[in-house]
């Protein structure tokens, strides 16, 4: 399954570079399932993020390895690749791009592709991980500034 969601802010891409660590990461949590932070070495190749997922009667475990990190001069990017997943899903690919906007702001992207166990389960799971997501729109905004319309 593939979700796009796509954020602009005011902000440029630097600055909303160097606002991506451990505070944004805790600030886009969603209020559920709750997320215990276990490890969080930030977004450059090679960085960890582990996190200890709790649905009240039980806990996952979720760990990600940041696979690859680029810049160029039109984008700054990130991809989370996830390698112990609850068991609910089989696959987890996040790339988050930062595109420079030519109004000067920046436009988040949030490309997630995700499989669980099995095909009905993929599209039970897709409203529930599109809104997970899309949570995080008004929280960028906040952070980084709504655009000037």
């Amino acid at each position: 399954m593939h979700i796009l969601l796509t954020t602009q802010v005011r902000q440029p891409v630097d600055q909303v570079w160097a606002g991506f660590n451990r505070t944004l990461f805790d600030r886009l949590s969603p209020p559920f399932p709750p997320v215990d932070v276990v490890r969080f070495d930030g977004c450059l190749t090679g960085d960890v993020v582990q996190l200890r997922l709790n649905f009240l009667v039980f806990r996952q475990e979720w760990t990600s390895h940041i696979v690859d990190q680029q810049t160029t001069a039109d984008e700054i990017y990130f991809v989370d690749q996830g390698t112990k997943l609850p068991f609910f899903l089989a696959y987890w690919h996040h790339r988050h791009r930062l595109l420079r906007d030519s109004s000067g702001g920046t436009r988040i992207v949030d490309d997630i592709t995700f499989r669980t166990p099995y095909r009905l389960t993929d599209y039970l799971l897709y409203p529930v991980m599109w809104l997970q997501f899309a949570y995080r729109k008004p929280i960028y905004r906040r952070i980084f500034g709504s655009p000037v319309k």
